[in-house]
């Protein structure tokens, strides 16, 4: 009762506060990131172990057994470990407990990867840890082809060219081309050449780490200026590697070329990607982490043309997978279903109230109770993703019963006792606070259910509930403030007009109230 006084003694202040809350919704409809569904947040990290040519049955005991093992002892939060071991590669999943701080984790698991490097076969390097992101999805894949462009060509032009310049898109994780050839020094061996002069395949790898460095060998002053000096002992051509000595026995020098041949090749190809039959390499981009999906879409749309003007002209880049695509067509529906029903729910009111006043009251509070709700959740970090949508669509039809309730029950004691406006009003709300704000309070406690879920179904629930809550919150409200406020000015021509025809009904010379 003291809000609707308030209201009706300081109209300006909630007229003002309806703007900024009409401000603050559009603001975040332009920069809440945009998505099909919210972000899920599972505290999850993967260790990926690799040492080529190892069996998977020396990696899983050798390798990650051994860490699976420390991770017990230093890491805290774990939930459950699992793990798979393939020939040379091995992976172990580390769940963590809900709401572990995942940057600690990392960070720990980082410490001890390092840590148990001594234990492991000698020569292998730190494993690669990545945190598991489930809203981290592929938006984007690149076909790159074109007529006379090599294998080779394209895994190299996608991995130091296209996909360098990608990954300063925000947001935008671009892995290694899938397909192509990736490019190498190749040192086929001659094992009968090998034999003959009594060496091995070490040799010829200490023979290429020998003489293949850079050493800084310091600065050397001459005169008034000071040189820095380095020893460069890195072949610059292939011919080089070919004409390097292996061994010197008793005056026989044995090259590199007398028991291998070094050329420029590739690794041995493990994929392949043909487009319409012809061959081509795919470029990948995945979202990371909690940013716009439809933004990220655009902006790496926008770089290809950049991109492009400075590569091969028989190069072609085709997109084959928008997913911005499925999102906007997601968010277009729910929004046309929310709009639909926001227009039938005015339709219906303007019918049962039979005044265009009391219409656009009610529809005036609608729109500012749904930008509260998307400004609130906002806040709250969430996105606008089709369970948040979903829940203003859900919320709309109940969004007008509290501003409807109050301008009817205003109607009535104008009808009944003849009051006046400013009074009618304040009775209408005292009698309708307490039923209005239990109605809204069973609204809301029936969400409440959404905050004991747990994992996947916590994070996909939990906005759709908050955007219903937040709507409802602001409903009610608004139903004590600006609806008072707005019956305050636009109702007094109706009541008039009820005095003039002598107690008949305030719209009896409207042609909307003859229809009705």
């Amino acid at each position: 009762m003291w809000l609707v006084r308030l209201a009706l003694r300081r109209p300006y202040t909630f007229v003002i506060t309806s703007f900024l809350i009409l401000i603050a919704g559009v603001l975040s409809i332009l920069t809440t990131p945009v998505d099909i569904l919210p972000d899920i947040n599972i505290p999850i990290v993967s260790i990926i172990w690799t040492y080529n040519g190892l069996a998977a049955d020396d990696m899983s005991k050798r390798i990650v057994g051994i860490c699976e093992r420390a991770l017990s002892t230093t890491v805290n939060n774990i939930k459950s470990t699992e793990s798979q071991s393939y020939s040379g590669v091995g992976v172990i999943k580390v769940n963590f407990q809900p709401g572990a701080n995942i940057n600690l984790a990392m960070a720990q698991v980082t410490a001890l990867a390092q840590s148990i490097l001594r234990q492991l076969p000698p020569g292998i390097l730190p494993p690669q840890i990545l945190k598991y992101d489930a809203s981290s999805v592929p938006i984007v894949q690149l076909s790159l082809g074109g007529k006379n462009v090599s294998q080779q060509q394209l895994f190299d032009l996608g991995q130091n060219v296209i996909r360098s310049q990608l990954a300063t898109i925000q947001g935008a994780a671009i892995p290694l081309p899938y397909g192509g050839e990736q490019r190498a020094i190749m040192v086929d061996v001659q094992p009968e050449q090998l034999a003959a002069r009594h060496l091995s395949v070490s040799d010829i790898s200490a023979a290429l780490g020998n003489q293949n460095f850079i050493l800084p060998s310091g600065t050397q002053k001459i005169g008034d200026r000071e040189y820095v000096v380095g020893t460069n002992s890195s072949p610059t051509s292939i011919a080089e590697l070919n004409n390097m000595p292996i061994q010197n026995v008793n005056g026989a020098l044995t090259l590199m070329s007398d028991v291998a041949w070094i050329h420029d090749g590739h690794e041995a190809q493990t994929s392949f990607v043909r487009e319409n039959g012809q061959t081509s390499a795919l470029l990948t981009v995945i979202k990371n982490g909690a940013f716009s999906t439809i933004k990220i879409v655009d902006d790496v749309k926008a770089a290809l043309p950049r991109i492009k003007a400075g590569l091969p002209s028989a190069l072609t880049i085709t997109p084959l997978f928008d997913q911005s695509l499925i999102v906007k067509a997601s968010v277009q529906d729910v929004v046309q279903e929310a709009i639909t029903a926001a227009v039938l729910t005015g339709i219906m009111i303007l019918i049962f109230l039979g005044s265009w006043r009391s219409t656009l009251i009610v529809c005036t509070s609608i729109p500012l109770a749904i930008l509260f709700s998307l400004a609130a959740l906002s806040a709250l970090g969430e996105t606008i993703n089709v369970m948040s949508l979903g829940g203003l669509a859900l919320a709309v039809g109940m969004l007008v019963d509290d501003a409807t309730v109050e301008i009817e029950n205003t109607h009535r004691n104008l009808g009944e006792k003849a009051t006046p406006l400013a009074a009618a009003i304040l009775n209408s709300a005292q009698q309708v606070a307490v039923p209005a704000l239990v109605s809204t309070m069973c609204i809301c406690i029936v969400f409440v259910p959404v905050t004991l879920l747990s994992g996947a179904a916590k994070y996909i629930f939990t906005p759709l509930a908050l955007a219903v809550v937040f709507a409802m919150i602001a409903s009610y409200l608004l139903s004590r403030t600006l609806v008072a406020t707005m019956m305050h000015f636009l109702l007094p021509a109706e009541v008039s007009l009820y005095q003039a025809d002598g107690g008949n009904s305030p719209q009896s010379r409207s042609w909307i109230w003859r229809v009705h």
